[in-house]
């Protein structure tokens, strides 16, 4: 298993609210995690680090995960916990009241991944299938997509785009998505927050891993070509490469 995680503050932001990480368990399981931090006064940076960092602490401290219901039960243990710290913190400290972050996790095996969301930063898979989103954003112009109300097209440019309607620790209790999904050698997939899908179509994305000889790379240039469209958020991603265990080698994953 091969994976890769990249910030960028972008053109317009002083700091990088965005926070993430691709982490190995005590087994050599890959979870990768991105959070977009959002309210008070530097506070989304709080919320974003929080999240990441006690996931990261959580993860580490994790034997294996057997099974997708295991995997899907452990994301759902961790991310009420977490809730929970940033929901007390903002309470307890002025300046982060209201701070909340999204978050976007993979849990990494061989036979599968699970995927855990709240709010609007997104997982994508390149399979056999093509290259889709898992992931339904938890956002205000989606459920106007849903409903019939807007198009895909005028989603894109609607002023109201980047409200998302739940986000980890604003409130004392969040539902997250979660759900597995079998994969094979080869496969990819692409976790970010929105300050990259705001500037990139998700046909230029599948271009991009398509084609990349290396993650690192693809990665780049991505972040590269939303700067270039005016880098006015955070831009953050993991990108995540199945490798069969013949190709890994000894490498557990």
């Amino acid at each position: 298993m091969e994976g890769l995680f990249l910030t960028d503050t972008g053109q317009v932001r002083r700091h990088n609210e965005d926070a993430g990480g691709v982490y190995k368990n005590a087994s050599g399981q890959i979870m990768a995690v991105i959070a977009d931090g959002m309210g008070g006064h530097r506070a989304g940076d709080v919320a974003s680090q929080m999240a990441t960092k006690q996931m990261e602490q959580k993860w580490l401290a994790t034997s294996e995960l057997t099974s997708p219901e295991k995997a899907e039960e452990w994301l759902s243990h961790a991310l009420n916990d977490i809730n929970h710290s940033i929901y007390q913190h903002s309470i307890e400290n002025e300046e982060c009241k209201g701070m909340g972050t999204t978050i976007v996790i993979a849990i990494c095996t061989n036979e599968f991944f699970t995927i855990a969301h709240i709010g609007d930063s997104r997982c994508y898979v390149l399979n056999e299938h093509g290259f889709n989103q898992v992931t339904e954003d938890h956002s205000l112009v989606n459920e106007l997509v849903r409903s019939g109300q807007i198009t895909k097209v005028d989603a894109q440019h609607h002023p109201r785009k980047n409200i998302v309607l739940k986000a980890l620790g604003t409130e004392e209790q969040v539902a997250s998505d979660i759900q597995s999904i079998s994969w094979e050698s080869g496969d990819k997939l692409l976790l970010c927050s929105d300050g990259l899908t705001d500037k990139v179509e998700d046909e230029e994305l599948f271009t991009f891993i398509q084609e990349a000889t290396d993650l690192k790379t693809a990665g780049q240039q991505m972040i590269q070509l939303a700067n270039e469209r005016g880098g006015e958020d955070n831009v953050s991603l993991v990108m995540i490469q199945h490798i069969s265990s013949e190709k890994a080698g000894d490498e557990a994953c």
